[in-house]
C-alpha cells in the first residue's frame, strides 16, 4: 500500500523539495478534489480519471441477523472512472 507521505516523500526527491513542501503539495491536491466533490463537480485527471459525486436514492434493506426491514437513508457517494491510459497500463 502507497500512502499520502510516501507519494509526498517521492514528489520532494524528484522535484528537489523538502519533505514538507511535498506534504503541503499532496495535502493541497486532496484538500482541492475534495472541494470539488463536495460542491458537486465532476473532477477529472487526464491520464488518471474522472471522480463524480453521484445520489443513490433511499431504499429498503434488511436486518442480516433478524431479517426486519429497514430503510437505508439516501446518500451521495464519490465514485471513480478511471481513464483509458491508466486501464491500458493496469492490463499490460
Amino acid at each position: 500500500m502507497t500512502t499520502a507521505n510516501e507519494i509526498a516523500d517521492k514528489l520532494a526527491i524528484e522535484h528537489g523539495l523538502t519533505k514538507a513542501q511535498g506534504k503541503a503539495l499532496v495535502d493541497g491536491v486532496f484538500k482541492a478534489i475534495a472541494e470539488a466533490a463536495v460542491s458537486g463537480d465532476e473532477i477529472s485527471l487526464p491520464g488518471f480519471g474522472k471522480f463524480k459525486v453521484k445520489a443513490t436514492p433511499e431504499r429498503e434493506g434488511r436486518n442480516p441477523s433478524t431479517g426486519a426491514t429497514l430503510k437505508i437513508a439516501a446518500a451521495k457517494k464519490l465514485t471513480f472512472t478511471p481513464a483509458k491510459a491508466l486501464k491500458d497500463n493496469l492490463n499490460r
